[in-house]
């Protein structure tokens, strides 16, 4: 029988599913990551008040927190992935929505460290189904000549995140305090978030009669089955495609974890000179160019080849690093422009190469073990940058000497991608 798929000329459903992925990772990515934070010193201070902490234990305990969201999220990821593959998408949605609003609750009503870490073990559970790997899931099933653009603007979600949870938060801390001010927030959750999911999210575009991208279903039974083409887990294993992939999202998360996270504390050293404000607006401007580096390099990855448009990003990224080498406070920013804009780039291509080497036949599955690996390079990046500026007292200088030597093995990663895949790539 002839294929008779035809293009749609209204407008395509899958749009409004990028918008629900979005609010999803402002509101999981926020609440979880981003933007958890803000509520830090207040919680220090009531365990500190209240004896659940020593004044001595009290910034190892705040330290804790977002350390165990994150690991438990990229150590979570090939579990979330086992089931996002086995279990509809929006279902895995609605469980991440209800752990993640739970685990909101039971946090604000801690009065000890360990429930407090109980809670942001939940938190990281919870991005297992709501955060990036199940919403790229999602919208991957819905695009396919227009992924890079949808991933792009959807990723786009964990930076506004962080930059609007705080904006909401801090007054509810100020007036109410952080236990109600926390409970407040996560009426977001089951207020808005919860619902669109419940009612809107559809999980691919046959639900619809449609093809990826607004093609109509016309004819077409072998598209009805749900047939997806791509490889297997254990078939991505046995390419070298997959390593060095692997490699280079280890190798990438090692800049970006340090970047985003104790970039923050070089700049406040002797050496920079900025003050807390100061840092606080560059922080802020990291995470603000990150958002259009999402958008713009999902943008041209539809346009030109993917591994190509990595290559740029990786390139940007790594000439960014080398004002590491003098650093001072009148260069920080030529390092954190074009290093945010790079990074934002790099962490959509890493979702969409992903679905474009190995297809969407195991996506989530394979994702997920990139996503552990990830975790592993970040982990790694944190711990070796911390002790590092411990050893050398305080100064994070050699510290950062590294993220120019992983973000320069990282380019070198992307170009063997470039050279081994040339224009074989699996686009469904």
């Amino acid at each position: 029988m002839n294929q008779t798929a035809t293009k749609s000329g209204g407008f395509f459903y899958g749009w409004v599913i990028v918008g629900i992925s979005t609010l999803a990772l402002v509101v999981s990515n926020g609440l979880a990551i981003g933007g958890i934070p803000v509520f830090s010193k207040w919680i220090k201070e009531d365990f500190i008040k209240s004896g659940a902490i020593m004044s001595g234990q009290a910034e190892t305990v705040v330290a804790n927190f977002g350390t165990i969201t994150f690991l438990v999220a990229g150590f979570f990821s090939p579990v979330a992935a086992y089931f996002i593959q086995k279990f509809n998408v929006r279902l895995l949605m609605i469980i991440g929505c209800l752990i993640l609003g739970a685990a909101l609750v039971l946090h604000s009503q801690a009065t000890s460290a360990n429930t407090s870490y109980v809670s942001r073990a939940l938190m990281g559970v919870s991005l297992g189904f709501i955060g990036v790997l199940g919403n790229t899931v999602l919208v991957s099933n819905w695009f396919r000549r227009l992924r890079g653009t949808a991933i792009g603007i959807v990723l786009t979600g964990t930076s506004f995140g962080g930059v609007l949870i705080p904006l909401l938060a801090t007054p509810l801390i100020l007036r109410y305090g952080w236990r109600t001010a926390m409970i407040a927030v996560s009426l977001i959750i089951w207020l808005f978030l919860l619902p669109a999911i419940i009612f809107l999210v559809k999980n691919k575009p046959s639900d619809s009669g449609l093809l990826p991208d607004g093609e109509q279903l016309i004819d077409e039974p072998q598209f009805k089955t749900g047939n997806l083409a791509g490889l297997t887990l254990s078939e991505a294993f046995r390419t070298p495609i997959f390593w060095v992939l692997a490699l280079c999202s280890a190798l990438i998360f090692y800049p970006l974890f340090v970047t985003t996270q104790q970039f923050i504390l070089y700049a406040q050293t002797p050496k920079i000179g900025f003050t807390p404000a100061e840092a606080g607006v560059a922080q802020s401007l990291l995470f603000a160019v990150s958002v259009g580096g999402k958008f713009l390099f999902g943008f041209l990855s539809d346009r030109f080849s993917p591994t190509r448009v990595m290559l740029a990003c990786c390139t940007v990224m790594f000439l960014a690093t080398l004002v590491l080498l003098n650093l001072t406070a009148n260069t920080a920013f030529f390092y954190l422009i074009p290093f945010g804009l790079g990074y934002g780039g790099t962490f959509v291509l890493l979702q969409r190469l992903v679905a474009d080497y190995f297809g969407l036949k195991e996506y989530g599955k394979i994702l997920g073990v990139i996503t552990l690996i990830e975790t592993v390079g970040a982990a790694i990046g944190g711990k070796i940058t911390g002790s590092l500026a411990d050893a050398n007292g305080g100064d994070y200088t050699q510290a950062f000497y590294w993220v120019i030597v992983t973000t320069g093995l990282a380019l070198a990663c992307v170009v063997l991608l470039n050279f081994i895949t040339k224009s074989k790539r699996i686009v469904v």
